[in-house]
């Protein structure tokens, strides 16, 4: 097994196609085609069997996708250490980030670590924070940040720590000068008005996808509510939500800390809602458990915390 047979294994199965890994691994699909069957010949059993949803591993195919992905992440791991070996003078970390967080607090953090690390290779991954949770538990990233549901002692059967950074609210969003904004309450100390949220249930909803921690999070605070949502869109993008509620479309769930990327644009009504419901997420640091962090990766996380939060991470 070499170490390029093992990614090219590794990630057929993760994307279940040949022509998404070659189109990832920046190969042709007829020529990782025939380097899968060198392997299956050498071996003298099959790794894949295709399926009306993709190929999937046989049996064989998953005791080898483990090994490799074990293997790469031993090599990874060496020359994470092998970079703290030479003090940070050569190296490279891998960081996960939602799309959002990366926008946010890339341009405020990295500038002031590659001036302390100039000689460390920076990789950002963008996924959203489900995709990103099992990329730490195969391994192919260093650590993430990202968000986390109330709940999220939950997510430990991934094998992943999170390292709480701060909790933010999720904030009700509705046109200007909606009707039921009458019952709002306005309370000292708070941005914005507390309403409550029953008095929605018959409002429609604008969602965006299941996949979306930002709907996870909604999900549980319409659960909490006893609220059984008429949708009437679901988009990928908050952002969209975000207008089109202001637009009078719907109703929405938006982060507060998400208001921040756009100010001025579209000027909706922003409601808190009560406790009870959970109405939250949790930025935070996530890493694979019992994994070795790396003297780049505690500089950058730690870094990060300081200008987020007053919870100074030092892993």
């Amino acid at each position: 097994m070499t170490e390029r047979e093992l990614l090219y294994v590794k990630t057929i199965a993760e994307e279940q196609s040949i022509s998404r890994a070659a189109q990832k691994l920046f190969l042709t699909q007829p020529s990782l085609s025939k380097c899968i069957q060198r392997i299956e010949a050498s071996l003298g059993t099959k790794l894949f069997k295709r399926t009306n949803t993709g190929l999937i591993l046989t049996f064989a195919g998953e005791r080898y996708y483990q090994i490799a992905t074990d293997i790469m992440k031993i090599y990874n791991d060496f020359e994470i250490e092998v970079s703290d070996i030479n003090n940070l003078k050569k190296g490279r970390i891998t960081i996960g980030f939602t799309t959002f967080l990366a926008v946010y607090l890339l341009p405020v953090v990295l500038p002031v670590f590659k001036q302390q690390c100039p000689n460390i290779e920076v990789i950002i991954i963008e996924k959203n924070s489900s995709e990103l949770e099992k990329s730490l538990a195969t391994g192919e990233i260093d650590f993430a940040v990202m968000h986390t549901s109330p709940f999220y002692e939950i997510s430990n059967s991934l094998n992943v720590d999170f390292h709480p950074l701060f909790k933010d609210p999720f904030v009700l969003v509705t046109k200007p000068g909606h009707e039921l904004g009458r019952y709002a309450e306005k309370v000292e100390g708070l941005d914005y008005p507390l309403i409550d949220l029953p008095l929605f249930a018959r409002e429609p909803f604008i969602m965006v996808t299941r996949v979306q921690r930002i709907r996870q999070v909604s999900d549980i605070i319409l659960q909490k509510a006893n609220i059984n949502p008429i949708i009437a869109l679901t988009t990928k993008n908050y952002e969209t939500a975000r207008r089109l509620a202001c637009a009078g479309i719907g109703v929405t769930f938006v982060p507060k800390q998400y208001l921040q990327l756009f100010t001025n644009a579209y000027q909706p009504e922003y409601y808190y809602i009560d406790e009870k419901y959970t109405p939250y997420w949790t930025m935070c640091i996530a890493v694979p458990k019992n994994a070795y962090i790396s003297k780049a990766s505690q500089l950058f996380i730690k870094m990060l915390s300081q200008k987020v939060s007053s919870n100074i991470l030092d892993l």
